[in-house]
Order: structure tokens, then sequence, then C-alpha cells
């Protein structure tokens, strides 16, 4: 590290992102002090800060905003994915504003620093993201401390001893541990988030959580269905005890081949059954691996609210937004399905359905909105399977 140049503190640093290679990225802590271990990945959303810390699908990775103004609508109660933060801190180019929007109810340090989440500004955001371009996602540590002091040298050890997502099993560290009922719709300006109001008869949606987002609530309770959601490891008898006429298998972060081992025999008893299921992300890549197919870890992954991805059936694109670091390898697919969706990006698999009965998957988020609503056609259908098999 002596001849790394970024391995000199400039003046007045607080706070430092030191990769397993030894690479220092240096800037001004912010949120709370102390420091995290993970993967170090980059988003491209230019909104959507608060949303994108509070998924789980980030557990065990810091965040690196390619654009550059974050936190300068400050932070709210409404704009959250799960109670408290997953990811473990976030990178950006420039220093938090002052809050500028009607909604800020604290400024967006602050709101970090509540919840124990690390920030870092004033950081060559670019670099970060050309090098994991280059190199791929690498081990990392965030740290922040008020007087400047670090042992970076500690700190580029626990990087590089850190084990990485590859093998990884957090569903099980991110899900809701009972099983509980979800009856909120979308928000609404000046009413806020909105109350159910489905019928008894309405079709009734298992969703098994992985690492599940409040909007994936949401929009299925906005397309009709009442929903039960259960805990990543919840089995095949008390999933049917609850009397589901579909399944929805959420996202989450993590590697799917190891979440697979207690969620794979679960998903191929359900199919066996021949009612609807569709599934999200992680939850994608489940369905792929309880029908034969291989996932594997992807060099960069996929991370914003700007990717465009294409049906196959018509041709048409949607503007969707990803969170994920391995995808379902499309010529292993069996013969009983076929690819649905596809990244414009890269040609990766972005979605799937068997042949033979109602089940379907998409690797991109249909319920974030960034489109703003390209996707929530996926909702409707699967509600109206269920209507369908009823």
């Amino acid at each position: 590290m002596a001849d790394n140049p970024s391995a000199r503190q400039p003046s007045g640093a607080t706070g430092v992102v030191a990769l397993a290679d030894g690479t220092l990225f240096w800037g001004q802590g912010l949120g709370a002090q102390g420091d995290a271990v993970g993967e170090l990945c980059f988003n491209t959303a230019m909104t959507g800060y608060q949303e994108v810390m509070t998924d789980p699908s980030y557990a065990g990775q810091i965040i690196t905003f390619t654009f550059p103004h974050i936190g300068n609508v400050g932070a709210n109660a409404d704009d959250i994915e799960a109670l408290n933060p997953h990811a473990l801190g976030c990178v950006m180019a420039e220093p938090i504003t002052n809050p500028s929007s009607f909604r800020s109810e604290q400024g967006f340090s602050a709101w970090l620093a509540n919840r124990g989440r690390i920030g870092l500004a004033g950081v060559d955001t670019r670099a970060i993201t050309r090098r994991i371009r280059q190199s791929g996602a690498p081990s990392a540590v965030i740290a922040h401390n008020a007087a400047g002091r670090f042992d970076t040298g500690a700190l580029v050890a626990r990087a590089a001893a850190w084990s990485g997502l590859k093998g990884l099993d957090l569903a099980k560290e991110v899900s809701s541990t009972q099983s509980w009922t979800w009856d909120e719709g979308p928000w609404k300006l000046g009413a806020g988030y909105q109350p159910g109001h489905l019928p008894a008869d309405a079709p009734h949606v298992v969703a098994i959580d992985y690492g599940i987002k409040r909007a994936i609530l949401r929009q299925l309770v906005d397309a009709g269905a009442r929903v039960t959601v259960v805990p990543a490891t919840a089995g095949f008898d008390a999933i049917m005890a609850l009397k589901p006429d579909g399944l929805f298998l959420s996202n989450g972060p993590g590697d799917p081949a190891a979440t697979g081992l207690y969620a794979v025999p679960v998903i191929r008893q359900w199919l066996a059954t021949r009612k609807p299921l569709f599934g999200i992300c992680l939850g994608h890549q489940l369905l792929g691996l309880a029908i034969g197919a291989r996932t594997e870890k992807m060099h960069q992954g996929h991370r914003g609210a700007n990717h465009p991805v294409k049906q196959l059936s018509d041709g048409k694109v949607e503007i969707t937004s990803m969170n994920h670091g391995f995808t379902v390898v499309a010529d292993s697919l069996p013969e009983n399905a076929r690819a649905t969706h596809i990244s414009l990006f890269d040609q990766t698999l972005c979605g799937l359905e068997l042949t033979s009965q109602p089940a379907f998957s998409v690797q991109h988020h249909p319920e974030a909105s960034p489109g703003p609503q390209d996707s929530y056609y996926l909702f409707r259908r699967f509600v109206a399977q269920m209507k369908a098999a009823a």
C-alpha cells in the first residue's frame, strides 16, 4: 500500500471505503460512525435512495450511487420498503444538501445516523463504478470516524477476509419469523397509503418472504388479492393450511443456490398442485432452480431504475428497476419452460414461464414504477390466473 496514492489520507477525510486489494477511496463521513464489511456495488437510480437503503435485497451490500445528488429531498416515514435499512451503507459524489421536498421529515444524514447506517460523500463514484465494471463487485469495508482515525491496514484485511455473497443464504436473516396479513394499498398524494377494502372472496395469495418489499405487497392488494405473508422457511403443509389460491415468491438477498436448499423443495411441491405461481427477483431465480435451471453469479449485477427489458412475445420494451447479482442461465431452461423477457443491456434472462401450467416469474421489479407503470400488468395477470383457477 505504500506505493498506492490512495493510501495517503487527505486532510479532513472522515470516511473511507477500503477494498480487499488495498485500494482506498476517501471522503467525508456522514450518518452513523463505525464500519461495515460487504460487497461494493453501484446503483444508477436518480431517485428512491430511501427505498434502496431499506430494500432487504441489499443485505450484505454497500451502495455506490452513480447519480451525484443523493439525499436532496430528505427522508420521511413513507418511502421505505422495510422498517429498517438492510444495505450496510452508501457512497455518494456530492455532499447532502438541505431537503427540498415538502414531504421531507428529516435530513438524509440524520436518517442514516438514527438507523445505524454509514454514509460517505465527496467520493469519486465514477472511479468506483469503472472499477466494478472492469473487475466485478469487490469485497469492501465502509468506515466513518469523526476524528478521522483509521487503521487502514486492518480495514483492508477485514475486506480481504470476507467470504463474499456467493454461497451465502441471507434470506433467513431478513425474513419475517412468523406469518402475518397485509391489506394496505398504494400511496396517494394527500391521503397516504390506502386500505385495500377487499371482499372476503377475493383471491388469496400466500407470499413467501425471502426479503419482501412493501411495494410488492401493495401492488398485490391493488390488483385485487388478499395477502398472507409467511417466513422464508415455511413448509409446504403450513402454506397449504392457509388455503391459498396462489403462491408468490418474493425478492431477497444472497445466493439463490444457498436459499434454494430449503426453498426449492417447497416450490416443487407447490408446482405439483398446478395452482398459479408468481416470482420476482430472488423468487424468479428460485423458480428457475425448482424447474431444473441453473443460476450463476454475475460480473457486476444489475442495479438501477433505468433498465430496458424486452417482452419476447410482442417486442414491447419496459423500463424497469433492477437489483440482482445472480441470474438464471437462459440455455439451462427445461423443455416445459420458455423465456418471456430479456435485458437489452446484456441479453440476460429477465422472465420465464412454464408452458404447462400458470407459473411465471421476472427478474426485474415491476412494483418499483420507473416506467412508471410499465410492468404493473404482471400483478393483474397473476390475480386473473388465480380467479380463472378458482
